[in-house]
C-alpha cells in the first residue's frame, strides 16, 4: 500500500515541481517582453502625440483652400502638371507641408509623387551619413592640465519629419552639441585617461549625443578623437621626465654589468691561482693578440715575485 502511494505521489510532486519552474520561467519571458512593448507603446504615444500636433484638421477654410487649388490645377492641366509632380533622389525624402501642416506621418520619397502647387511645400532631407571635424577646444582637465583636444563625428538624418519640425537647423545643432559635450566629458578625466582611453571617452560621447539628439531624428554613428596636443612646457616636461627615466635605467643596466663583470673575473683569478702556468699562457695569447693589430709597441709584463725579488736588494 505504502509503495503504491509513493509511486502515486511522487509523479505528482515531479509534475508540479516542472509546471512551477515553467510558470516562473513564462513569468520572468512575459514580463520582459511587457516592459519592452511598454517602452515600445510609450515612444510611439509620444510619436503620435507629437505628429498630432502637426498634423492636426486644416478647417473649413483650409479644406476650401484645398479645393480652390485643386480646381485650379485642373483648369490649368497642361501648364500646371510640370508644378505638380516632384522627384526626390534614393537617399533623400521630402517633408510636405499643407497650408503649414505636415501631410503624413511619413515622408515622401524616393521617386516621383504629386503636390498641390499653391498649398504645398516640401523640404528635402538627406539621410545619407555626414561627417564633421571638431575645431581644437581648450579643456581643463580633472587633475588641472590645458590641453587642446579635436574630433570627428559621424552621424545621419533617421527621422526626416523630426529633424525638420522639432529643430531649426540640425546639422548646426549636431556640431555646436558636439563641442559641448567633448568638454564636458573630457573635464572630468584625468591628463592620463585622456592620453591612453580615448576609445572609452569615444563611446561615452557617442552615447551622450545620440541620447540627446535622438528627440531632432539625428542618429550618431561613431566618434573619434583626433588629436590631443599639450601646452609645450608640459611636453619638455614630459620629455625630461622620460629622459631621466631612460639615464636611471642604463645605470642601473651599467652597474648590473660591472657586478656580473666583477663577478667572472674573480672566478677566473680563482681559476688562475689554482694553475701558475695558466697565467703564461694568458701572457701569450695577449701578445698574440696585440702583434695581430700590427703595434709598433709590445709591453711585456713583469711577474711579482720578480719585482719583489729586486725590492729586496
Amino acid at each position: 500500500m505504502s509503495a503504491a502511494l509513493k509511486g502515486w505521489i511522487l509523479p505528482l510532486i515531479r509534475h508540479t515541481l516542472i509546471n512551477s519552474t515553467r510558470n516562473n520561467t513564462s513569468s520572468k519571458k512575459q514580463m520582459e517582453m511587457e516592459n519592452h512593448m511598454g517602452s515600445q507603446r510609450r515612444r510611439q504615444e509620444n510619436e503620435e502625440a507629437l505628429i498630432s500636433e502637426r498634423t492636426g484638421s486644416l478647417g473649413c477654410i483650409g479644406w476650401l483652400i484645398v479645393i480652390l487649388s485643386g480646381l485650379f490645377v485642373f483648369l490649368l492641366f497642361p501648364v500646371t502638371i510640370w508644378f505638380c509632380f516632384k522627384t526626390v533622389q534614393e537617399y533623400e525624402r521630402a517633408v510636405i507641408f499643407r497650408l503649414g501642416r505636415i501631410t503624413d506621418r511619413k515622408p515622401k520619397g524616393p521617386g516621383i509623387f504629386f503636390i498641390l502647387p499653391c498649398t504645398d511645400s516640401l523640404v528635402k532631407v538627406d539621410l545619407r551619413t555626414v561627417s564633421f571635424d571638431i575645431p581644437p577646444q581648450e579643456i581643463l582637465t580633472k587633475d588641472s592640465v590645458t590641453v587642446s583636444v579635436d574630433g570627428v563625428v559621424y552621424f545621419r538624418v533617421s527621422d526626416p519629419i523630426a529633424s525638420v519640425a522639432n529643430v531649426t537647423n540640425a546639422d548646426f545643432s549636431t556640431r555646436l552639441l558636439a563641442q559641448t559635450t567633448l568638454r564636458n566629458v573630457l573635464g572630468t578625466k584625468n591628463l592620463a585617461e585622456v592620453l591612453s582611453d580615448r576609445e572609452g571617452i569615444a563611446h561615452s560621447m557617442q552615447s551622450n549625443l545620440d541620447e540627446a539628439t535622438d528627440n531632432w531624428g539625428i542618429k550618431v554613428e561613431r566618434v573619434e578623437i583626433k588629436d590631443v596636443k599639450l601646452p609645450f612646457q608640459l611636453q619638455r616636461a614630459m620629455a625630461a621626465e622620460a629622459e631621466a627615466a631612460r639615464e636611471a635605467r642604463a645605470k642601473v643596466i651599467a652597474a648590473e654589468g660591472e657586478m656580473n663583470a666583477s663577478r667572472a673575473l674573480k672566478e677566473a683569478s680563482l681559476v688562475i691561482a689554482e694553475s701558475p702556468s695558466a697565467l703564461q699562457l694568458r701572457y701569450l695569447q695577449t701578445l698574440n693578440t696585440i702583434a695581430a693589430e700590427k703595434n709598433s709597441t709590445i709591453i711585456f709584463p713583469l711577474p711579482m715575485d720578480v719585482i719583489s725579488h729586486f725590492m729586496r736588494k
